[in-house]
């Protein structure tokens, strides 16, 4: 059976107009007129039979309509984009520069680089550990991971993983002087912050967790904080005291026995990870690769979780 498929220019008229929420932004990146992005946006919302924008003096809104097409069409896009630098033209080969968390770079990026670096040793990898999003058109930094909502608009973006929270600690206080077994129990220990600048994952926050202990402010106000998640984790592996982890950055201390979840608590985390970069940029055949690697490290690394 024949597929009925929309007109072409329509659907890259609307993506680019729905992307830059302007006909002229998007006349400008596609090399049209603004008039001819307009008439292919009203030749597709014909084809459709619905709005896909409301057209107000201040700008262009999407309908409801156009909100739920413009994110599946956008993948499309990336989608056909990265199928045709994958057609073969010899190894992927240059420069890759990578920004990330500080955290995220040192307990899960880095032990796990040396495998894309074997399969692709003409890619020569920079990453840079940054704890701000950098500018793209300011920087020279090809790709970004960033721990966030996964509201990046004008960027394409995959998310990676998600996380849970939970209290971790040192094996050693499992059955110290103050054994810990219930939550109320922390209020016998040390408990240490993350007190990350910016810091809007409220999850990380120890004081919904000792609200639900039944535990009072006092107990929220101990405890050192740091602003670095590997001090962090390596605190209490060293059994100075009980922190927040992440799923996504203690698992290989959880398997190795230098870390214990004491308690059967946990939350899912409302941030995750994403990987973004600007959209012509992930169709470029040695950035494409690292995205291709990293989604499938980090769906099997989700798995194991």
């Amino acid at each position: 059976m024949a597929r009925r498929l929309p007109p072409l220019n329509g659907l890259r008229a609307f993506e680019a107009a729905a992307r830059h929420r302007s006909f002229t932004a998007a006349a400008a990146e596609l090399n049209v007129t603004p008039a001819a992005v307009s008439h292919q946006v009203k030749g597709l919302e014909g084809f459709l039979g619905v709005p896909l924008f409301r057209r107000l003096h201040r700008g262009l809104v999407l309908t409801d309509a156009g909100l739920a097409y413009q994110p599946e069409l956008s993948k499309a896009f990336d989608h056909l984009a990265r199928a045709g630098q994958a057609l073969p033209k010899g190894p992927p080969r240059g420069n890759l520069a990578v920004t990330t968390l500080p955290s995220f770079g040192h307990m899960w990026l880095a032990p796990r680089l040396p495998a894309f670096l074997d399969m692709y040793p003409d890619i020569d990898v920079t990453v840079y550990f940054e704890d701000h999003q950098v500018d793209f058109a300011t920087t020279e930094r090809d790709l970004g991971i960033r721990y966030g909502a996964g509201r990046y608009p004008d960027l394409f973006s995959v998310q990676l993983m998600t996380e849970e929270v939970f209290p971790v600690c040192s094996p050693t206080l499992l059955n110290g002087p103050r054994p810990l077994r219930t939550p109320r129990d922390l209020a016998h220990h040390t408990l240490i912050h993350d007190h990350a600048p910016g810091r809007l994952e409220p999850t990380l926050d120890w004081a919904p967790w000792l609200r639900d202990a039944g535990l009072d402010e006092a107990v929220y106000r101990r405890g050192p904080r740091f602003t670095d998640t590997a001090a962090i984790i390596h605190l209490t592996m060293a059994g100075h005291g009980v922190a927040l982890g992440r799923s996504a950055l203690v698992a290989e201390f959880l398997d190795a026995g230098r870390l214990v979840r004491p308690l059967a608590v946990s939350r899912p985390a409302v941030y995750a990870y994403y990987l973004v970069a600007p959209p012509p940029v992930a169709a470029e055949p040695k950035v494409a690769a690292f995205i291709d690697w990293i989604t499938e490290v980090a769906e099997t690394a989700s798995g194991h979780a």
